[in-house]
């Protein structure tokens, strides 16, 4: 942009020139007359003419009436000379005044010279412009393997330790990093060394990013940052020497730390592709397995690296001296998340009565990232109702805004497809209610969101990291249960209940295939148990599972569903009247939360729990 607005600068310049030379060179016209040779004689014969200026080969004429005139003589000869050839009389010619004026000797050969060095003056100016480019272009050429690194943020604007909720161990890995890099000495005098790398792992959201600007704000040592894809280019060896170039400005920093963003860019396992080994990725890959743990092993540069996709990794990358370790994010639980909630609520007018106690158990499953935009949804939430400050109510719409997508009250549907949504939603919140070892249902809306045209939220009474087969198989069963509803009240079914089935079916399938949980079958699992993003692997992968296996647990999955079917018909045959009150309820609130579903259910002596 600078260099663009240099060259309009010149060329507006350039321009500017031009037009004043050429204002300088032509004569402004004045109204007077302009005779001829043969004129200027009989002027002269009949004594009309007091006065003659010669300037060069022009001639200024002032008549004796006060009249003025020009005139032009002949070139390389003198006036009297010309005057005498046309018949003017000595004595005529003796009674006007004849002055000869120099000549501007600027104005001579800028008429010579402009006409000539003009056109080679524009021509180089333009010729300098495109030279100029072409220096440039040889500039970033020249720069084409150094890489993009930065600094970390000033000092005013840094993050720290204090600002990330919860992830206890990942900070205590981390603190023991900041605290190597402030006090060596006391770590080398028990002979410990200092780490090499630092691989943060986690879904995407989980705060990987949040905590190396952290360990940026707390190490007070100089700090390098980069994304793995910049290293990335479609010649070969231009990654390798970016990595280069990043390392050894990192390591004239020593002790410094460098970070490297999504590093699944480059770091993904070799020999997977189609290709052979002279692929660029590998090459930086090789480059920075060296520099990482090479010959030169004195060097006091940490690497932190984040990913969300440790498991496509090249081992070499993982072993002992490269990535000495290796910290895993998992997501918040209710407590972390209420930490969470209460960061990014410092700067946001929340009422007194909000209760973010409330939101966190709302929000099973939820990612740092997650929990910051339920907020900011909230935020706008009260700034497009004209309010000051955040209200609870805020807060849960924009729970449900993320979960499934902003509410559609302007849908037109027609009465039959509305009493369709409400039975299938009550059947989905009765069976949930009926079965002790599913989550207690907390809402239940038939307002369309997103692609769904109602819902019911369930949230366990504990978070659980093991989940039993009972478990499992009342979450089929709720799953099923709009779609047995469907059939039992009108006979029919429709596609709303297309994604209960998906899901069902998903779930059913990692009961066979992952968790083991299938009598015929046994405790075994099939597959890798991950998606598969190499075309290399899935051309070489062997099949360990006969035609015969396929079926069975095809049969499997299908008896899972079968069997979570009939438990939600049941349900539903037996407690009819109930499901009845509950979507006739829905059909006049079109919302129920979970005071007003359990005010429904108690009289039925059906007895709710309570989260």
């Amino acid at each position: 942009m600078a260099t663009f607005t240099k060259n309009i600068f010149w060329t507006i310049t350039t321009l500017v020139f031009i037009a004043v030379v050429f204002s300088f060179l032509i004569t402004p016209s004045a109204t007077t007359d302009t005779f001829s040779i043969n004129q200027l004689a009989d002027r002269i014969n009949t004594g009309e003419v007091a006065k003659i200026v010669i300037n060069g080969n022009d001639l200024a004429i002032t008549l004796k009436d006060g009249t003025e005139a020009t005139a032009k003589k002949e070139f390389e000869a003198g006036l009297s000379e010309t005057l005498k050839n046309y018949g003017v009389s000595s004595i005529a010619l003796k009674d006007v005044e004849v002055q000869v004026e120099e000549e501007s000797g600027g104005r001579f050969w800028a008429g010579l010279l402009i006409p000539v060095l003009l056109p080679l003056f524009i021509f180089l100016f333009f010729f300098w412009i495109m030279f100029r480019g072409a220096k440039g272009g040889q500039n970033q050429v020249m720069n084409f393997g150094r890489s993009s690194i930065k600094m970390s943020a000033p000092v005013g604007t840094k993050v720290t330790f204090k600002d990330v909720a919860g992830l206890r161990e990942p900070k205590q890995e981390l603190e023991e990093i900041v605290d190597f890099l402030k006090s060596p000495k006391k770590f080398l005098d028990m002979g410990a060394k200092i780490p090499r790398g630092v691989l943060l792992m986690g879904g995407p959201g989980s705060g990987k990013t949040l905590l190396a600007r952290a360990v940026s704000g707390e190490s007070g040592v100089p700090f390098f940052h980069v994304s793995a894809s910049e290293f990335v280019e479609m010649f070969v060896g231009v990654g390798a020497s970016r990595i280069r170039d990043a390392f050894l400005t990192a390591k004239r920093a020593a002790p410094s730390i460098l970070f490297i963003d999504e590093i699944d860019a480059i770091g993904r396992q070799r020999g997977t592709g189609v290709g052979g080994g002279h692929d660029e990725r590998e090459q930086t890959l090789n480059q920075i397995l060296v520099e990482m743990d090479g010959f030169e092993r004195d060097t006091q540069v940490i690497v932190l690296a984040a990913t969300n996709r440790p498991d496509v990794l090249d081992s070499a990358l993982l072993r002992p001296g490269r990535f000495d370790r290796r910290v895993f994010l998992d997501l918040p639980d209710i407590k972390e998340r209420q930490g969470i909630l209460e960061i990014h609520a410092r700067n946001k007018p929340l009422e007194k009565d909000v209760d973010l106690r409330k939101v966190a158990v709302r929000t099973p499953g939820f990612s740092g990232a997650d929990l910051e935009n339920l907020l900011n949804e909230a935020a706008i939430f009260a700034a497009r109702a004209n309010r000051k400050t955040i209200t609870q109510n805020d807060i849960f719409g924009s729970i449900e805004k993320v979960i499934l997508g902003p509410e559609r009250k302007g849908r037109a549907i027609s009465d039959h497809e509305r009493k369709v949504t409400a039975f299938h939603e009550a059947g989905h919140a009765l069976v949930a209610t009926s079965l002790a070892d599913a989550d207690p249902v907390h809402k239940v809306s038939i307002i369309s969101r997103g692609r769904a045209g109602g819902y019911t939220m369930k949230l366990p009474l504990d978070e659980n990291r093991l989940e039993t087969k009972k478990q499992f198989m009342a979450d089929l069963a709720t799953m099923m249960g709009g779609f047995a509803s469907e059939q039992i009240v009108f006979k029919d079914v429709t596609t709303g209940a297309s994604n209960d089935l998906k899901e069902a079916t998903a779930l059913a399938r990692r009961l066979v295939t992952k968790y083991g949980m299938s009598e015929a079958i046994g405790p075994v699992t099939f597959g890798e148990g991950g998606e598969s993003v190499f075309l290399g692997r899935e051309i070489t992968n062997e099949r360990h599972s006969s035609e015969a296996v396929l079926a069975q647990i095809d049969k499997e999955v299908s008896g899972f569903l079968h069997a979570a079917h009939e438990m939600a018909k049941k349900v539903i045959n037996t407690r009819r009247k109930v499901l009845d009150a509950i979507a006739a309820e829905l059909l006049v609130k079109e919302t129920l939360e979970q005071e007003e579903f359990n005010a429904i259910i108690k009289p039925f002596g059906l007895k709710p729990l309570a989260i």
